[in-house]
């Protein structure tokens, strides 16, 4: 009886002793399969590994190259300053930037935020009606044309220099890219979609909460990545034009001085502040419309695999 007993113990062992192979073939994969998915994951994982540390040594190559050739041409700095002498600048200057940098990100933010609200409501009002969308476009493409630099005056004579022509400034200069890519994500849903979901008696509301919406996110978070790069340009007009605080109205204080490196220092610490708010906007969308990169990613892992 004890024989007996031991034999169900023992039988369960080889099966926790599986090797690739049998894992293979039990699901119903060939082990020359198996070894070109997992070459092909590998594959994936340098990619990725390249993509997260390519933007790092593009930069610092373009930083090195920089500094090697104002060195090896002996240009002056007042014409072009080294990267060396910029980072001197801007640890000279560090507190002037900090400070002026925070005003100029924080009006940036406030009129961004505005232009995606009012974005955002005119984008689905114009997509979803076209005697909107026919109405309200040439104007909105007439506005867009309008050089900002040459409102930034008006803006002074009625609210005063200060924060608010700034805010304006990025409003305006971010407003059209959100309306138009909104509109455009909900006027192109199928017409095929729309006349099933009205035979299912379904308002034009709800197509445009239930469909239009999902449908322009992927626009909607590609119109933010462009506003938000475009919002740092127009708070930056408006400072050298018409405010006393900013990285607009420093780097005019430094040009004036021929404090070339400070002028530059304000370049980088502004271009800084827009690649740290597109990777805000970038990850906002990974996890928000991920669902619209999977067949970018599939096709890349099938061509990697081909």
């Amino acid at each position: 009886m004890a024989s007996d007993a031991a034999i169900p113990a023992a039988a369960p062992a080889p099966a926790t002793a599986a090797t690739p192979r049998s894992a293979a073939l039990e699901s119903g994969m060939s082990p020359e399969a198996l070894r070109r998915l997992n070459a092909l994951a590998q594959a994936q994982r340098r990619r990725r590994r390249l993509q997260a540390w390519l933007p790092w040594l593009v930069i610092i190559g373009m930083f090195v190259v920089w500094e090697i050739g104002v060195r090896a041409f002996n240009v002056q700095q007042f014409v072009l300053p080294a990267p060396s002498a910029i980072a001197e600048s801007m640890v000279k200057w560090w507190v002037p930037l900090l400070d002026n940098s925070w005003q100029t990100l924080m009006t940036t933010l406030i009129g961004f935020f505005l232009a995606v609200i009012f974005g955002l409501l005119l984008g689905i009002a114009i997509g979803s009606s076209s005697l909107l969308y026919h109405g309200l476009y040439p104007l909105l493409i007439g506005f867009n044309s309008i050089p900002k630099v040459a409102v930034v005056p008006i803006l002074v004579i009625w609210f005063g220099i200060g924060t608010v022509p700034a805010v304006i400034t990025a409003f305006m200069i971010s407003f059209f890219p959100i309306v138009v890519n909104v509109a455009t994500g909900i006027a192109t849903v199928e017409p095929e979609v729309r006349d099933v979901l009205r035979a299912l008696g379904a308002r034009p509301s709800d197509i445009i909460r239930k469909v239009g919406l999902p449908r322009a996110m992927p626009y909607f978070f590609a119109s933010l990545k462009i506003a938000i790069t475009v919002a740092f340009v127009g708070s930056i007009i408006a400072e050298t034009v018409a405010a006393n605080k900013g990285i607009g109205h420093l780097m005019i204080l430094a040009s004036s001085r021929f404090d070339v490196p400070l002028v530059f220092a304000g370049l980088i610490v502004t271009a800084v502040m827009g690649v740290a708010m597109y990777v805000a906007a970038v990850a906002i969308e990974n996890r928000t419309t991920g669902w619209a990169m999977r067949g970018q990613s599939d096709q890349q892992m099938h061509m990697g695999g081909v």
